[in-house]
């Protein structure tokens, strides 16, 4: 029998006192007969780093910001692997304060709050989706998207959100830029998608399924027609012939 040294007995009970050891030992009392100590202590780490990935320290949210589990901007939301990244959103500002004295209007505070955290979590590497923002802000997912849209507009920017990156929703705001900057401004299709904020992919689709509309749109061939041939949505069919309607009456004027 090996005996044990002093030092062995007086200080190795300790390490029950942290945290790896109460999920070890956790693994151990309610699933006895699955993990040996070797399982138990690599589910311990996994569960360590999925925490500290999850929960930054508290001291780096400043007061107006909050800590938000964003999705990650390479997954998709739809996706059965999605994976999400912690990022610190700033909801209220003292510039947002500033505005608010000086009479500027709620709604356009509100504007420019919105387009802040969706940049920011982007920054950080994730992406909002208008739930996620009304979740937080208690406002309804219409009127997020209402406001997202009118920034959008008046600013001539593409916000990247899940929308925008994963041709998720309806974004026929995003459809019209990104053709414009390529059909009218002649722009190569990576620099609008960069310029966006989209994915190669979303823009190369908006493309594709553009010219194929407009082709038979321009045979005087109807939605429903148009629907059953190409298998692209009757709503989507619409956004991209109001598209087409309006690259028209850009070139009758140039």
């Amino acid at each position: 029998m090996i005996v044990q040294s002093d030092c062995v007995k007086r200080y190795r009970s300790a390490n029950e006192r942290f945290l790896k050891r109460i999920i070890m030992r956790f693994f151990q009392k309610e699933f006895p007969k699955f993990f040996g100590p070797v399982i138990r202590e690599k589910l311990a780490d996994e569960l360590l780093a999925l925490f500290e990935r999850n929960c930054p320290p508290v001291s780096t949210i400043r007061p107006g910001q909050l800590l938000w589990n964003a999705l990650d901007k390479n997954t998709r939301g739809d996706s059965p692997y999605r994976q999400f990244v912690p990022v610190i959103l700033s909801v209220v500002t003292p510039e947002d304060i500033d505005l608010l004295t000086k009479g500027s209007s709620e709604i356009t505070v509100a504007r420019n709050a919105i387009a802040r955290v969706i940049l920011e979590a982007y920054q950080q590497g994730g992406i909002l989706s208008n739930r996620d923002i009304a979740l937080f802000t208690l406002r309804s997912h219409g009127s997020i998207s209402k406001l997202r849209i009118t920034y959008e507009k008046e600013h001539n920017i593409s916000l990247p959100h899940t929308g925008a990156l994963h041709d998720m929703g309806s974004t026929i705001t995003h459809k019209a830029m990104i053709l414009k900057k390529i059909i009218i401004q002649k722009k190569d299709p990576s620099v609008a998608a960069q310029e966006c904020h989209h994915s190669q992919r979303a823009v190369d689709r908006y493309l594709k399924d553009y010219h194929r509309v407009k082709t038979m749109y321009e045979h005087h061939q109807d939605i429903v027609f148009i629907h059953q041939v190409t298998g692209i949505a009757k709503h989507v069919v619409k956004q991209y012939i109001t598209i087409i309607q309006n690259e028209h009456e850009l070139n009758s004027t140039i």
